[in-house]
């Protein structure tokens, strides 16, 4: 590639960013343009987004199995009852909402994807505050950082999380032994920060009155929609050492397979209302983002930049690790996680073949013998991508997703009001994600 070629593509590159950062076009139709440009000035061809669209495969079928089950689930009537539970336990006191909002939706977004689960969730959460007599936007930025965060408790809790501990050979078994110990504590980190960040909330009684929720009118679908639901998870734990192995997305697509049989069977409402209501406009910005993300990798500079990472830290890989946490963490606060850690894996494994901590093979897409030392990095990629977006409104599209629903019930989230929870937050569980990487993951072996 010519270096007037190297200048467009990085050109086009950070024009997209600016645009989406500053908020002047939608996300999904920039990223599209962006790709347009780069195929308009030959900087791509039916190669590279091939070869984009392969290592987006996995984290798209992730997304696009997680939303259709969690679509299924919301038609339950589950989640009404959850929510009567719910302000029961609160039993007025501001407190115990915040506390028990953490509860409820760690869980969840463990298991599916966080921008579906706030959707899900947001009737409930905002229920609660109006019983309360509470304003209900800190509570929905709260949701959106807990989700973001629980990403971390499972292999396939966030796209980013799982890019990366797939393409390095990890089960979800040695994910929950490995990494899902430091998921659990940056959603646990920002229990003691809540007295301070929601004062007026942390402070409220109010008196309830409790309505009960109405009796599910399809109870058979709601018991099958969880029988999907706990398949999947089994699934997601044993699918590798089946005679015929499972791979996550494989699962993912099984039980959106499972999820839209069942609704068909039923006659609960049409599949296409249901593939209506998926999320297509963020598949459709994750995929293009891969494809701009392939651009800058065909230019050559991501390996380059290895080099220079050889350069500065030779095999300190700890602190490397901590500055691809740090790098990644602040990226992800303005840009989609998921492109920025497909980026850093290019430029990570690059290194690594140039200390010669691995053999050149290790740049094919199927390696797996990685040694233990080099677990940091990859684990420090994982904290960064999916803990920086918690910083800023635009950050992660659970972020997104939590304000529009606030200016859909009449109350605007304004970057600088979602800034002043959410940057506190992020800096706390980057923290502990590099406190995690330092002094507990060289224990795990």
């Amino acid at each position: 590639m010519s270096e007037l070629q190297i200048y467009l593509t990085l050109g086009i590159f950070a024009t997209v960013i600016l645009v989406i950062a500053l908020d002047l076009l939608d996300m999904m139709v920039t990223a599209l343009l962006g790709v347009c440009a780069l195929l308009a000035c030959g900087l791509i061809d039916t190669g590279g987004i091939t070869a984009a669209m392969r290592v987006a495969g996995g984290p798209l079928a992730l997304l696009f199995g997680g939303m259709v089950v969690a679509r299924m689930l919301g038609r339950t009537g589950v989640f009404e009852h959850i929510g009567a539970m719910y302000l029961h336990a609160c039993a007025g006191s501001g407190r115990r909402f915040l506390l028990l909002l953490v509860a409820l939706v760690a869980p969840v977004c463990a298991l599916l994807p966080n921008a579906t689960t706030v959707v899900l969730l947001a009737p409930i959460v905002i229920g609660v505050a109006r019983a309360l007599k509470v304003d209900f936007v800190a509570p929905m930025i709260l949701t959106a950082l807990v989700s973001n965060a629980a990403g971390l408790l499972t292999l396939v809790g966030d796209p980013a999380t799982f890019l990366v501990g797939s393409s390095i050979g990890m089960s979800f078994g040695d994910y929950l032994q490995r990494v899902s110990p430091a998921g659990l504590l940056t959603v646990l980190v920002v229990v003691p920060m809540l007295p301070w960040l929601m004062p007026a909330i942390w402070r409220a009684r109010a008196e309830v009155v409790e309505q009960p929720p109405a009796p599910m009118q399809k109870p058979g679908f709601a018991l099958l929609a969880l029988v999907v639901l706990a398949l999947m998870v089994v699934l997601f734990l044993l699918g590798e050492t089946l005679p015929v192995p499972l791979a996550a997305p494989e699962v993912a697509i099984l039980g959106a397979t499972l999820a839209l049989l069942v609704v068909y069977q039923l006659h609960v409402e049409p599949v296409e209302q249901v593939l209506r209501e998926v999320d297509w406009k963020t598949l459709i910005f994750i995929g293009a983002s891969f494809c701009l993300v392939q651009a800058i990798t065909e230019t050559g500079l991501l390996q380059s930049l290895a080099t220079r990472l050889n350069d500065w830290f030779g095999n300190a890989f700890t602190v490397v690790a901590l500055a691809l946490l740090a790098t990644i963490g602040v990226m992800s606060s303005v840009l989609a996680n998921t492109p920025v850690v497909a980026a850093a894996l290019v430029t990570t494994k690059a290194y690594l073949v140039v200390v010669q901590a691995v053999p050149e093979v290790a740049l094919a897409d199927n390696f797996a013998a990685w040694p233990a030392s080099t677990l940091p990095l990859f684990v420090g990629m994982m904290f960064g991508g999916t803990l920086g977006g918690n910083a800023t409104l635009i950050g992660a599209s659970a972020n997104i997703v939590s304000a529009g629903v606030c200016a859909a019930e009449g109350r605007r989230i304004t970057f600088l009001q979602f800034m002043r929870i959410g940057l506190p937050v992020a800096l706390a569980q980057l923290a502990v994600g590099a406190l995690y990487v330092v002094l507990v993951l060289p224990r795990l072996g």
